[in-house]
C-alpha cells in the first residue's frame, strides 16, 4: 500500500494571467503542497480541478469500484479522466495548461486560482465572477446543516 503524505489543504484566491503559449504561474503556496507534478482535469461549474498526485490516486481508487452498468458513472468517469493531464512546474513556477482544458474552462487571459480544501480550482476570471455570487449563502448553509455539515 502506498504511504500517503500529510493531506494537503488548499485555501486562498490568487489572480494572474496566462501567457500566449498557455502557461500560467502556480501560486507558491499551492506549489508547496502540489509538488512539481500534479493532475489538472475538467471540473464542475466550468472550471478546472487540480489535484496532487496523492489525491488523484485516492480519487482513482474511489472510482475504480463504481459499476460499469451505471450510465451516470460511465459518463462521469469519461468526463473526468478523458480531460485529465499531468502538468509539470517549470523553473519559473509555471505550468502549460493543455489547449482542450483552456477551451473547456474559457481561459484566455485572466485567471483566478482558488484553494478549495483538497483541490485547487482554476477559473477564467469572468467565469469566476459569474459563479462567485454568494447572496444565497444563508440558504446553502441551512442545507449543509441538514446534511450534518456544520461550521
Amino acid at each position: 500500500m502506498r504511504k500517503r503524505r500529510m493531506d494537503a489543504m488548499f485555501m486562498g484566491e490568487y489572480n494572474h494571467s496566462i501567457d500566449a503559449k498557455g502557461r500560467m504561474i502556480v501560486p507558491a503556496k499551492f506549489r508547496e503542497q502540489l509538488g512539481n507534478e500534479f493532475v489538472v482535469t475538467k471540473g464542475l461549474d466550468g472550471c478546472l480541478f487540480v489535484y496532487s498526485n496523492d489525491e488523484w490516486h485516492r480519487i482513482e481508487e474511489n472510482l475504480r469500484d463504481k459499476p460499469l452498468t451505471s450510465r451516470e458513472a460511465r459518463k462521469f468517469m469519461r468526463f473526468f479522466f478523458a480531460g485529465a493531464a499531468t502538468c509539470e512546474v517549470d523553473k519559473q513556477g509555471r505550468i502549460l495548461l493543455p489547449a482542450n482544458l483552456r477551451e473547456y474552462a474559457g481561459i484566455d487571459k485572466e485567471v483566478v486560482s482558488v484553494g478549495v480544501y483538497s483541490r485547487v480550482e482554476i477559473w477564467s476570471k469572468d467565469r469566476y465572477l459569474e459563479n462567485s455570487d454568494f447572496d444565497d449563502m444563508d440558504e446553502i448553509a441551512d442545507h449543509m446543516a441538514e446534511l450534518g455539515i456544520g461550521i
